[in-house]
């Protein structure tokens, strides 16, 4: 199966070298996190480029505390691309701290990249991801659109947290 995700690999575990240290949401509670999240936004890169559109990513709780995680996009030639891997919590005290893996050989998962919730809805409608190095970003919400209000919340958050906004683009769904 193609991944649109495998690129994953690239994902330095290093924190941010420069400026202030981004700051995680308090806390994750991951029963209410799991489910259907639509990408409204993202800073583009290179294991997404072929994701033209309809990018989602579904995530279940495991009984071993781990998060499946289903990523699916639409080609431009409009074939489904998708990609399964796994994410583990590493910051038990506020479950805001992952680190998700989409490669997996002998058994074992492999090349573990930084996935912090910086930004998160006191209803869970949407969410902000975030890396460390600020390379990577996602703004992701249960609908394919974001009232623009909250769209403004998100916005102004990633700018506190130090990303560029110009860097972000709208997902199309």
């Amino acid at each position: 199966m193609k991944s649109v995700f495998m690129t994953l690999v690239l994902l330095l575990f290093t924190n941010y070298a420069g400026g202030e240290p981004m700051q995680t949401v308090y806390h994750v509670d991951l029963q209410r996190y799991v489910g259907l999240w639509y990408e409204i936004a993202k800073i583009p890169n290179s294991f997404q480029k072929k994701c033209a559109s309809g990018t989602t990513a579904e995530y279940t709780l495991l009984e071993n505390g781990k998060v499946q995680v289903v990523n699916r996009c639409r080609e431009s030639d409009g074939r489904e691309d998708s990609a399964k891997g796994v994410a583990r919590v590493v910051d038990t005290k506020t479950n805001a701290k992952l680190q998700v893996s989409f490669v997996r050989f002998l058994g074992k998962n492999w090349f573990w990249g930084d996935y912090w919730i910086i930004g998160l809805d006191e209803d869970y409608q949407w969410a902000i991801v975030g890396h460390p190095k600020r390379k990577y970003g996602w703004i992701l919400a249960r609908t394919p659109e974001l009232a623009p209000e909250d769209l403004q919340t998100c916005h102004n958050i990633l700018r506190e947290q130090g990303y560029n906004l110009a860097e972000f683009i709208a997902t199309e769904h």
